[in-house]
């Protein structure tokens, strides 16, 4: 006798709609990435005096970012847990529309101040985007669909990362610097109308009370913890008593955290997870990857703009590969997952980044450029065969009504994983930097000697403010950049590696041929959905 298929666990009007509605959350999620990898490219112009750009510095700069960035780690795990409460349409539409907002705001800034704030409303928006798109799809795929549709979901992620600094490329060449924001408005007016007619709503249909002291004990860790890692990224010194005091003060708030949930009786989030070795290794496998490829991605854009003499445009454009690989291997990932397991495949995955994380510490000014293509296109293939797989296993391994709460595990230590790995790795590129140029800048006056030694835009921005006399500053800096960079991506290859070796022990391995397919602990439970046509419960479809 044939074994009966598992029961519906989706409304037959929500099932057949499932596609479109992932489209819709795509966008959602494009809009978001889409939005930081412009900036990137734009802050040579935003520092230019008006009317160019508004005369930035470069720690306004670098707060224009760290704004965002520091709202929207801190914020990714309450909004999760908002969404399985109040519902993950409703926290969707919210974040969309504060993005819209923010933005446009942004657009218009006056002072290098008000984009700081803009930036921030952005992230706080954006901390409600993410963590719901995530959620929505895991509540109208059947888990059998879930691998494919996250693999989508994934391959969304290479898209934005691939027409970001091109479109930014574009804009900043027709318009304005304020256009790089204003683009977001007529996308996000589309997301919202698209969110109205095809999301279905869905949240836990038995939340609890809401463990206010935990949501609190995580917001106040989370930034603390971020702010103490960008500060040291700021400084290149993590030892300063201002990056400390915020740093350890947020792990011990976070270690507060965890002892409380462990005793709560209703919990924001369940510890017991972590004690799984798989949840834990993904979840783990998440953070060093992005600690690794942040950190990286930020010392190229220097490579391929100030020592290759690339325009935003033309870098932009060199990545493509590094896009391509991902949008074309992550929703393929699943079947490599299925044939080898997820071990295999992450651990597979993990190498190809490292393989190209050590590529970097042999690059010199005259790589050919195809060996670059190559290398990106490797550190793509590789990212699409660990993001969808990990995304899987932590998604899986909670219940369907929690999907808010592992969304925002999933993107939480993705966040903090990336803002150390900017940090750190930053700091690394920066301090080595300055020990290499340092002998070089006897001739620069000493009013200009301590900001010519800061980066090679800074060394090469005084060479050209003393014209002839400058001229001897220029190898130099290539040189000491290229030399930094080397330090960085052996730094960035350990990372992976220990990446690699997490997955590799904890990761479970092939599933056996012909074994008969376990509910998970996504299956459990019943998540309440309903639609545009108040369709709700569950219906067995043919």
């Amino acid at each position: 006798m044939s074994p009966q298929p598992a029961p519906s666990r989706v409304p037959e009007a929500v099932h057949r709609r499932r596609w479109a509605v992932l489209g819709v959350l795509m966008l959602s999620l494009l809009i978001v990435v889409l939005d930081n990898s412009i900036l990137n490219v734009a802050v040579r112009t935003i520092a230019a005096p008006a009317p160019t750009g508004i005369g930035a510095t470069q720690s306004e700069l670098e707060w224009s970012i760290n704004s965002y960035t520091l709202v929207f780690a801190g914020l990714l795990f309450t909004s999760g847990l908002l969404g399985d409460r109040l519902g993950r349409k409703k926290v969707l539409l919210f974040g969309i529309t504060v993005f819209g907002i923010g933005s446009a705001l942004a657009a218009f800034s006056g002072t290098p101040g008000e984009l700081v704030a803009y930036r921030a409303v952005m992230g706080l928006g954006a901390a409600f985007v993410m963590p719901a798109t995530l959620a929505v799809l895991m509540n109208v795929f059947e888990r059998d669909e879930q691998p494919k549709a996250i693999g989508i979901w994934a391959g969304s992620v290479g898209l934005a990362i691939a027409i970001g600094p091109i479109t930014g490329g574009v804009l900043l060449e027709h318009f304005w610097w304020g256009s790089i924001f204003l683009v977001n408005v007529p996308v996000v007016v589309l997301a919202l109308a698209l969110m109205l007619w095809l999301v279905p709503d869905s949240r836990d249909p038995a939340p609890g009370r809401i463990d206010i002291p935990g949501v609190l004990l995580s917001v106040v860790g989370l930034v603390l913890l971020v702010y103490g890692i960008i500060r040291g990224g700021e400084l290149a010194d993590f030892t300063d008593v201002t990056v400390l005091a915020p740093a350890l003060g947020g792990l011990a708030v976070l270690a507060g955290f965890v002892l409380y949930e462990k005793r709560s009786d209703h919990p924001a989030i369940d510890m017991s997870h972590f004690r799984k070795p798989a949840f834990s290794a993904a979840v783990a496998a998440i953070a060093l990857v992005f600690f690794a490829l942040m950190g990286v991605t930020f010392f190229s854009a220097f490579y391929l703009q100030s020592v290759r003499g690339y325009s935003a445009l033309q870098s932009g454009l060199l990545i493509l590969p590094l896009a391509v690989a991902q949008m074309v291997f992550a929703p393929r990932a699943r079947l490599v997952v299925e044939r080898f397991g997820a071990k295999a495949v992450c651990t597979g995955g993990m190498l190809l980044v490292a393989l190209g994380l050590a590529a970097f510490a042999v690059f010199d000014a005259s790589t050919p450029v195809w060996v670059l293509e190559v290398v990106f296109f490797l550190q793509g293939a590789g990212m699409a065969h660990i993001m969808p797989p990990v995304t899987v296993s932590i998604m899986q391994a909670l219940p369907r009504e929690k999907a808010g709460s592992g969304s925002a595990i999933n993107n939480t230590f993705r966040q903090v994983g990336g803002a150390l790995g900017v940090a750190v790795l930053g700091s690394v590129l920066s301090s080595t930097y300055r020990g290499e140029i340092e002998g070089h800048l006897g001739a620069v006056p000493a009013a200009l000697r301590a900001t010519a030694g800061e980066s090679v835009e800074a060394t090469l921005a005084v060479a050209e403010k003393l014209g002839p006399a400058g001229r001897d500053l220029v190898a130099p800096a290539y040189d000491a950049f290229l030399d930094a960079m080397h330090v960085t991506a052996i730094a960035s290859t350990v990372i992976a590696l220990a990446g690699a070796a997490v997955v590799a022990a904890f990761l479970p391995g092939r599933k056996p041929t012909g074994s008969a397919t376990t509910p998970g602990a996504g299956d459990t439970g019943r998540a309440s959905v309903s639609g545009p046509g108040g369709e709700a419960g569950e219906s067995a479809r043919r």
